[in-house]
C-alpha cells in the first residue's frame, strides 16, 4: 500500500498531477478541492494516497488532507460508488461540507453533483451517518461562514473578475465570518492566486 507521496510537482492537469519521487513520475488523480490548493510546478509537494488496484490497472488517489483521505475511503464502501464518484464528490464539496449534508440530511445538495441521483444521494446519507471524518466538528462549528448576502456579493466580484463558478465557491467557503465584503473579496483573491 502506498500511503504518501512526496517529491517534485512536475505537472498539473486536472484531475491528474505527476510527482517526481526520486526520478520516477507518480501519476495520481485529485480532487479539485486538493487540485486548488497545489503549489507551483517545481516545487515539492505532499499527498496522503490512496492505491486501488484493479485487473486493469493500478490507480493512485491523493489527498492534501488525512480527513479527505477518509472520506474518499468511506465512500468508496458504499455500494455504487467507486473511485471516479468518490474523487467527483471531493471535488463538488469539502469534507466539512459533506459532513454538513450528511448531518442535515441534505438530498438536493448531493444531486446537484453530477453522477449522483436522488436513489445514490439518499445511499449516501444513510450509509454516512455518523462516518465522516470531523462530523461533529462541523456541527459545533456550523455557521463560520460569511452571512448569505455578503457571500453573494464577493461570489458576484469573483465571477465579474472572470473566475468560474466552481473557483468563486470554493474560495468563499474559505473565508472566516468575521470579514465585510471588501476584506472577504481581498481574502479571496489571494486564495485564489495561491491555488
Amino acid at each position: 500500500m502506498i500511503g504518501r507521496i512526496a517529491g517534485i510537482l512536475l505537472e498539473k492537469h486536472p484531475p491528474l498531477v505527476l510527482v517526481d519521487v526520486g526520478g520516477v513520475g507518480y501519476e495520481i488523480d485529485v480532487p479539485m478541492s486538493t487540485f486548488y490548493n497545489l503549489p507551483a510546478l517545481g516545487e515539492k509537494i505532499a499527498l496522503h494516497t490512496q492505491l486501488i488496484v484493479r485487473e486493469d490497472a493500478h490507480q493512485l488517489y491523493g489527498f492534501s488532507t488525512h480527513d479527505e483521505r477518509a472520506a474518499f475511503r468511506q465512500l468508496l464502501k458504499i455500494s455504487g460508488v467507486g473511485p471516479k464518484l468518490a474523487l467527483t464528490i471531493l471535488s463538488g464539496m469539502s469534507v466539512a461540507e459533506l459532513s454538513h449534508v450528511v448531518a442535515a440530511q441534505e438530498v438536493g445538495r448531493l444531486t446537484k453533483i453530477p453522477g449522483i441521483g436522488k436513489k445514490t444521494a439518499e445511499r449516501l446519507l444513510l450509509e454516512l451517518r455518523d462516518k465522516l471524518p470531523g462530523a461533529a466538528a462541523v456541527l459545533l462549528t456550523s455557521g463560520t461562514e460569511p452571512g448569505p448576502a455578503i457571500r453573494n456579493d464577493v461570489l458576484d466580484a469573483l465571477l465579474a473578475l472572470g473566475y468560474n463558478e466552481r473557483e468563486a465557491n470554493w474560495a468563499v467557503k474559505q473565508l472566516p465570518a468575521n470579514l465585510d465584503v471588501s476584506d472577504s473579496i481581498r481574502q479571496a483573491l489571494k486564495f485564489l492566486s495561491k491555488a
